[in-house]
């Protein structure tokens, strides 16, 4: 989708009425002015609230059913924060004066604020970093808060620098980023438009903004897409052609402004009729006990002590819960057996579950219901010629409602906690928005309900998450939830499932903007699986040119203005380097093995993979 900044606070208020349904009459209508949608650069006009979101009919209803109505030039560099370690160096970048930034502490927190002008440029364009988390599409470049514990980017990678990273700048505009450990953490190759992250969980994402506007992302271990946009409407659609395993699926999103950054909407490929959703929302008539066969495979015995499905379901919800974190489950598995690095600590990991609370699965399956009630909004709203407000059906919403509300993680993350410690979580885990953060932020503080324990975040922990983070947690749990009503529209009637009315079995109709979306492109799923070699040599380019350039290195404290002092570069080691420059940084390994053209160097908790005499791995 194209890539856009849309500098506006859009102030949404909405309340979720699904009162009627319960008490078995028909759907509340619903009421509110259709909002106009944002414009493709300047600030759209504020959007009226939201209307509220009418829980389905029930299916014991009358049969009619009623249906619930510019960039500055060159990098400039500031403030690592002092007290927490964190270093940035940039080669033969001078500060900016009017490029200002204020630190001051608050509360014991400390908060940094941009400067004007500070838009960092990746591959020549103003606002091109990109965002790498969760499948998520790249968003604009624009801190103009950030997470506790943390300190802004001032590179083309837009993640906040955690405690104790050390963070280079080429003079070509890369940018590679290091954990305390030494291990690389994100790498931005300017030259190639591509932005690389390593993380907790073993995991190498790889996100790429190619010539042709669209928008590539590989994930070792999880599924990889290709993101076409296209106009429909007068508005910015895009397509995603998903690809795992040789398994093909399209998801289709709606271009949507908000704070600041461009977040990608979800937008159903297909609606079901009001029957259908009205039997999917309302307690069927006596509670049902389902066999899901899950007993032989690995992945159930494997977080055996962090889900257990329930016993009976009284209604879809409850069912689409269970059928919402399986699935998630089974992903998280796959990406811990296919991605290397993790299979390494997995028994461990696997140890520490805690398990998630009957209390937390009750507030996943009243999401969910409020998710069915919102898409049966949309559907009678598409059927109406009618356009779907995507703040109503994005992450706007969820911030302004008043209500506190759950997200299921569905792909791996390193986030920051409020200490600014990078922690990990995974599919399966679940995160409680309680308060909704300031006007200005372009994150979200969230409390973790459920994890699975090992490197994992803390249960009861706080961890900032991106909106671009947050608005691709939404936008999975409702194509997770929209995969499991096809499901259950399916096997209705089967399995000890109840039988759907007749009004229910009706064939979804498909979306008027999927209908007209371009096709994916034949070479898309063959591009995907070679970024893995792109990468490779991204990494490694980056990382030479880092350690040639050395640099300059930027400190700030809390309350102080950043000054120049000159450093040697960073004291960590970096994929490229010789055998000669990790001994002159580590010392002398513990053990070595030779292998012929692979050399591995064994320190106190980590090893250093060198092949043809270079860096190649740091594990």
């Amino acid at each position: 989708m194209k890539m856009q900044t849309i500098m506006n606070n859009n102030k949404h208020g909405v309340a979720m009425i699904v009162l009627a349904a319960l008490l078995g009459s028909g759907s509340v209508a619903f009421a509110g002015t259709k909002p106009s949608a944002p414009a493709s650069h300047p600030a759209p006009a504020a959007h009226p609230a939201p209307a509220a979101h009418s829980a389905p009919a029930t299916h014991s209803a009358p049969a009619s059913h009623p249906a619930g109505g510019a960039g500055a030039a060159g990098h400039t560099t500031a403030g690592a924060s002092a007290a927490h370690g964190t270093t940035t160096t940039t080669a033969n970048h001078g500060v900016t004066a009017n490029d200002a930034h204020t630190t001051s502490a608050a509360g014991g927190h400390t908060t940094t604020t941009a400067g004007a002008g500070h838009t960092a440029a990746a591959g020549g364009a103003a606002g091109g970093a990109h965002t790498m988390a969760g499948g998520g599409a790249a968003g604009a470049h624009s801190n103009v808060s950030t997470p506790h514990g943390t300190t802004p980017s001032h590179s083309a990678i837009s993640r906040p620098v955690p405690h104790g990273t050390t963070e280079h700048v080429t003079k070509s505009g890369s940018a590679i980023r290091t954990r305390p450990n030494g291990r690389v953490s994100d790498v931005h190759d300017a030259r190639r438009g591509m932005d690389v992250h390593h993380g907790l969980d073993g995991s190498r994402r790889v996100s790429v903004e190619r010539h042709d506007g669209s928008h590539l992302y590989a994930e070792r271990g999880r599924r990889g897409y290709v993101e076409r946009g296209y106009h429909y409407g007068g508005h910015d659609y895009g397509r995603r052609a998903y690809y795992y395993h040789g398994h093909e699926y399209n998801r289709y999103y709606r271009g949507y402004g908000y704070r600041g950054v461009y977040l990608n909407v979800y937008a159903p490929g297909y609606y079901y009729g009001p029957g259908f959703y009205g039997w999917a929302y309302n307690p069927w008539a006596a509670p049902i006990a389902y066999g899901w066969g899950w007993g032989g495979n690995p992945w159930y015995g494997y977080y055996g002590g962090y889900f257990t499905p329930w016993p009976v379901y009284p209604s879809a919800a409850f069912w689409l819960t269970d059928y919402l974190i399986s699935e998630n489950l089974q992903a998280a598995y796959a990406a811990r057996q296919e991605a290397a690095a993790q299979a390494a600590g997995a028994a461990a990991a696997a140890g520490a579950q805690v398990a998630m609370s009957e209390a937390v699965k009750q507030q996943i399956a009243e999401e969910v219901k409020a998710q069915i009630a919102l898409e049966n909004q949309e559907a009678t709203q598409t059927a109406a010629n009618q356009e779907v407000d995507p703040g109503s059906s994005g992450v706007a919403r969820l911030l302004s409602d008043g209500h506190a509300h759950v997200f299921v993680v569905g792909s791996g993350l390193d986030l920051t906690d409020s200490n600014g410690q990078e922690c990990a979580v995974s599919e399966g885990d679940a995160l409680a928005l309680r308060t909704p953060p300031p006007a200005d932020a372009t994150s979200a503080d969230l409390v973790v309900l459920a994890s699975k324990g090992g490197q994992e975040c803390a249960s009861g922990g706080t961890v900032a998450v991106s909106l671009t983070d947050l608005q691709e947690m939404q936008n999975h749990l409702r194509e997770t939830i929209d995969q499991g009503l096809q499901e259950l529209q399916a096997k209705q009637g089967k399995g000890g499932l109840p039988a759907a009315p007749p009004s229910a079995q009706a064939k979804p109709t498909v979306s008027p903007y999927a209908a007209v979306a371009p096709p994916p492109d034949p070479q898309d799923e063959k591009d995907i699986q070679t970024q893995a070699q792109q990468a490779d040599a991204a990494e490694s380019e980056v990382a030479q040119a880092a350690a040639q350039e050395g640099g300059t290195q930027i400190a700030a404290t809390a309350g102080a203005s950043a000054a120049p002092a000159a450093q040697a570069a960073p004291v960590t080691v970096s994929l490229g380097q010789t055998t000669d420059q990790v001994t002159a940084i580590l010392g002398k390994p513990v053990k070595t093995a030779n292998l012929g053209s692979k050399v591995i160097y064994y320190y106190d908790g980590m090893k250093v993979v060198f092949k043809d005499g270079k860096v190649s791995d740091v594990e």
